[in-house]
């Protein structure tokens, strides 16, 4: 018998696989438990129907990503802050911080997109990597300038 996966199921397969089982198997546990469905032609070609949904709406995510990566790319942001006498910020200059500075100037972009491996603490200019998509990343440079 063969059927389609609706959840994970270790050393069987993932969701959306299609995969054949012995038919007590099937029957009795995976399709009451609804962790399957029986595979007809109709499910079969729904399923290929909604997989090409899903692939066309990630390609346009990841589309979009790298237009972002592009304009990012080519932008820098400038970030004022406080020092004292040799030039060490009071404080530091965070992921929170950018991701704010960038919002204010018409990005969209989460702190969690902000991959520091630690904060800022002098003036200069920094290349900071932001992660937009799994395999999509753009390298900002953030200038720490006096306030």
């Amino acid at each position: 018998m063969k059927v389609i996966l609706k959840e994970d199921i270790e050393n069987l397969g993932k969701v959306g696989d299609v995969v054949k089982v012995k038919d007590g198997f099937g029957r009795n546990y995976l399709i009451p438990r609804n962790l399957a469905a029986e595979a007809t032609k109709k499910s079969v070609k729904q399923l290929d129907h909604e997989k090409r949904l899903i692939e066309d709406r990630l390609n346009k995510i990841k589309h979009d990503a790298q237009r972002l990566a592009v304009r990012l790319e080519s932008h820098s942001c400038t970030i004022p802050c406080k020092v004292g006498e040799t030039d060490k910020l009071f404080g530091s200059v965070g992921a929170r911080d950018i991701a704010e500075a960038l919002r204010r100037e018409g990005f969209d972009i989460n702190r969690r997109q902000v991959m520091l491996d630690e904060p800022l603490k002098s003036l200069g200019v920094y290349t900071v990597p932001i992660k937009l998509d799994q395999d999509v990343e753009a390298k900002l440079k953030v200038w720490l300038v006096r306030k």
